[in-house]
């Protein structure tokens, strides 16, 4: 996959690019992460990304001038990216999303800045905005390496085995649950004990107790997504017993 960041801050993306999950498929060859500089677009003395909003208000806006030629260029590369947006106003990134976008060859990515993008820019040179929740970052950056790291580590090849994402929090696989509770040495610390289901070697009793604990945390502290999700008729009772007990 290749994925290009349009900023006015590549430097930016200098350290997180180095290390971990997103280091090593760089690495590997399997991503490829140019941050580009918008103020390379632009063609006056003070390579201006930003103007006074028409209407008047507060803060400055960014232009569409730089962000059009940037994609102009960037498409003259080759093969066609989805271009998206970071911005307060888009779809809520999730899990879903992350799989359908790690399925793309090329991705480009607008962070914008300031007071937001020219409304242009959304209407006419983008295929869809992302939000990553419901709060005002000071830019698309930060928002675009959440999303890349979330997309990247769902590559082949890019995690040791693929395996390692299925019974993560939110995968399709765990039906969107939140991931069961894990435990390593030492058996017992500070009187705290590891439980003794997790040491009876029993496989088929261990999957059965981290899917219901799977129930019971979601239930606890994400009740939120339990609506979206198709359950058996025995997590069901599952769940309702957990309730009453409460």
């Amino acid at each position: 996959m290749r994925i290009d960041i349009l900023t006015i801050f590549p430097e930016y993306f200098t350290s997180p690019l180095k290390y971990g999950v997103l280091a090593r498929a760089i690495k590997k060859g399997i991503i490829e992460i140019n941050p580009i500089n918008l103020r390379d677009f632009t063609h006056d003395p003070h390579h201006t990304t930003d103007d006074r909003p028409y209407g008047g208000g507060e803060g400055m806006v960014m232009k569409i001038e730089p962000i059009f030629e940037a994609l102009s260029y960037l498409e003259k590369q080759g093969e066609k990216g989805l271009v998206i947006l970071l911005s307060p106003s888009g779809q809520i990134f999730n899990q879903k999303i992350a799989y359908k976008l790690s399925k793309e060859k090329r991705l480009i990515f607008i962070c914008g800045r300031y007071e937001g993008v020219d409304t242009r820019v959304s209407e006419y040179l983008t295929d869809m905005e992302l939000s990553i929740g419901d709060y005002i970052l000071s830019g698309g950056e930060p928002a675009a390496l959440v999303v890349i790291d979330a997309i990247a580590r769902l590559i082949p090849g890019v995690l040791g085995k693929i395996e390692s994402t299925n019974e993560e929090s939110f995968n399709i696989d765990t039906k969107g649950l939140l991931e069961y509770p894990h435990y390593t040495r030492p058996r017992e610390f500070m009187g705290w004990k590891v439980p003794e289901i997790l040491l009876c070697g029993d496989h088929a009793k261990i999957a059965r107790w981290r899917k219901y604990k799977s129930l019971e945390i979601t239930l606890k502290k994400r009740p939120d997504l339990l609506k979206n999700i198709n359950l058996s008729k025995e997590e069901k009772e599952f769940l309702e017993k957990i309730k009453n007990e409460q």
